[in-house]
């Protein structure tokens, strides 16, 4: 097949006949998600406002995380042992009725309903887009689906702060839940059909041996990826001592729902899992104290602020398609590049970040940290499912997602705490910049180990 023929064949593979209603209903399902997770930041201060107390801000962020990290963990298994079918479907309506249920809240009891309900449904879903995308697209078609999977973020991540504070500024806030109601009918529309084709898995197909104590580790990943959330966003002592308990809570939990090796970064899956906790952990722990640097050291604006991940978030799309037109290219190269430029981005942050600092230098910088995630992350993807056999695509999956989610929110939970003791984004921003770096640059080491071979 010749260069020219190879996207033209991928694209037929996605959107053919066969595949094309399943294609655009993992990206509208990706991109609900996406969507209410950017809508919901920007319309929380007048969600709290109106029906609870400055004091209860962090809970619907707490809830929605704990029980994503629940669903997570118990979706992969579900899906490893009776196949995707049930959850492609049923974990958008419940998602879809946590919509509900927070969009007509009138009290913060019924929101916190509607944020776990939302959990639930998401983290259900994200492994099971997995286990629907191994069991449906073929091998040489799957670095194009993650770099679907990954622009999938880019419009919400563009589009959803302002839609939202507009909605929230001229309806109300219930619609920033409520306006996405139909859109989870129609994705399950489009994705039913995929579903009806897979027919029940195979009896006598390989399936990993059961876990035993599954759910009291997902119960402890839940509470602990959860506290380290809350504490990420308080700061002080308590918050300190908080993060101290969810850590013991979380290391006999992670032994559980992590694969061998992780933690020694052995070769293969392991070494998959732990590259997606880092490059993760660095890039959304930047991007979550990026604009407080710009405007809290450089005193620019809000608006201005936002900038660079808005470019971040282009250069991770442009990647992302960039490397789904080149499914021949080894993965394990594509994301040691890949973390080379988050490191780079990242240690450039050195030169934004104290009070000397140039702030324009955000920048370039970031657009080259958001090319290395849109190579990295999908390159991830892509060898997770190849090193994968079909009874633990489930479980693997749930792993990384699970290193994730941990490594943010204990990178973000760093933050606060160093800002807490040295006072101010100047003095303390520098020293959280120079450890995600270090991290980066152990991601760029380790990357080569991600080949099973």
């Amino acid at each position: 097949m010749t260069a020219a023929a190879a996207p033209t064949a991928v694209r037929h593979e996605l959107f053919g006949p066969d595949r094309r209603a399943t294609t655009i209903g993992i990206v509208l399902l990706i991109s609900l998600v996406a969507f209410e997770s950017m809508g919901v930041g920007t319309a929380m201060p007048a969600l709290v406002a109106d029906i609870g107390a400055v004091s209860l801000y962090a809970w619907p962020f707490v809830a929605f995380m704990a029980a994503a990290v629940f669903a997570t963990v118990l979706g992969g298994r579900w899906c490893d042992r009776a196949g995707p079918r049930i959850p492609l479907v049923g974990a958008p309506l419940l998602f879809g009725l946590g919509l509900v249920v927070a969009g007509t809240a009138t009290g913060m009891p019924q929101l916190l309903v509607g944020r776990v309900l939302q959990g639930l449904g998401a983290g259900t879903q994200a492994v099971a887009v997995y286990v629907l995308v191994a069991a449906v697209y073929p091998e040489r078609a799957r670095p194009a689906v993650f770099g679907l999977v990954s622009s999938a973020w880019v419009l919400p991540a563009l589009l959803g702060p302002p839609v939202s504070g507009l909605v929230t500024e001229t309806v109300s806030w219930h619609w920033v839940f409520l306006g996405l109601v139909p859109f989870v009918l129609l994705a399950v529309g489009l994705v039913v059909p995929a579903v009806r084709r897979l027919g029940p898995p195979d009896p006598h197909r390989e399936v990993a041996p059961p876990r035993r104590g599954l759910v009291p580790a997902a119960l402890g990943a839940a509470t602990g990826v959860a506290a380290l959330s809350w504490a990420s966003q308080q700061g002080g002592s308590v918050a300190a001592v908080v993060a101290g308990v969810a850590i013991v809570v979380l290391a006999p939990a992670l032994l559980r729902l992590f694969p061998r090796g992780v933690f020694r970064a052995g070769r293969g899956i392991p070494t998959v899992v732990l590259s997606r906790g880092l490059l993760a952990g660095v890039f959304f722990t930047v991007n979550a104290y990026l604009p407080l640097m710009l405007n809290g050291t450089h005193g620019w604006s809000l608006a201005m602020a936002g900038v660079p991940l808005i470019t971040g978030s282009l250069g991770w799309s442009a990647a992302s398609a960039w490397q789904g037109r080149h499914p021949d290219l080894p993965r394990s190269v594509l994301l040691r590049i890949g973390f080379c430029l988050v490191a780079v981005g990242t240690a450039g942050m050195l030169l934004v970040a104290p009070a000397w600092g140039v702030p324009w230098l955000a920048l370039p910088f970031w657009v080259l940290a958001g090319l290395g995630m849109g190579l990295g992350f999908s390159s991830m993807s892509y060898l997770l499912l190849q090193q994968s056999r079909a009874g633990e695509v489930g479980f693997h999956s749930s792993a990384a997602q699970i290193a994730d989610q941990l490594t943010t929110a204990a990178m973000i939970g760093t933050g606060g705490a160093l800002l807490a003791l040295l006072g101010t984004p100047a003095a303390a921003l520098p020293v959280l910049v120079a450890v995600l770096t270090a991290l980066a640059v152990l991601g760029t080491l380790i990357a080569g180990r991600t080949s099973a071979g």
